[in-house]
């Protein structure tokens, strides 16, 4: 949708520039798919907390892109009950990390800072991210689901 609407789309010059997001990544590093229960619960640890710092960047699209403000909503909502859900399935839950408000408000200060033009190539950057995050994320419930004793 941002790609039709706004003309956002992946080939866009001044998005491959303004990428500089850090925002949260799921890699085969995290090493879901290894047999060790320890590696497995360093990679549920990663996603809920992967999660939980994708709130900040949803709360800012929520603000920006307000002709989406009810699906984004839902988005961050059901975002937030995955995290606690995922952090619930960790073997110590209290070593998720979870945003302080400090550091929420700080990343949202400079979210809020982007320039007019780039806000649009922002929202693409933060949705593909968190697209690319979710299915990951998928996979490895998926793959816990099947080797693991448990049901999410």
């Amino acid at each position: 949708q941002m790609c039709e609407k706004f003309a956002v789309c992946q080939n866009s010059v001044e998005m491959l520039l303004q990428n500089n997001l850090n925002l949260p990544k799921v890699t085969e590093e995290d090493g879901l798919y290894l047999l060790k229960r320890t590696v497995q619960n360093k990679c549920l640890r990663k996603i809920s907390s992967g999660l939980y710092t994708f709130q900040t960047y949803l709360k800012y699209i929520q603000e920006t892109f307000t002709s989406e403000n009810q699906n984004v909503e839902s988005l961050s909502y059901s975002a937030e009950h995955l995290a606690r859900t995922i952090r619930q399935m960790v073997i110590n839950p209290e070593e998720v990390i979870i945003p302080d408000a400090a550091t929420q408000e700080s990343l949202h200060t400079k979210l809020k800072s982007t320039k007019a033009w780039t806000e649009k190539i922002t929202i693409h950057l933060i949705l593909r991210d968190f697209t690319s995050f979710m299915e990951k994320t998928v996979r490895a419930v998926r793959y816990l689901k099947n080797t693991r004793s448990f049901s999410v």
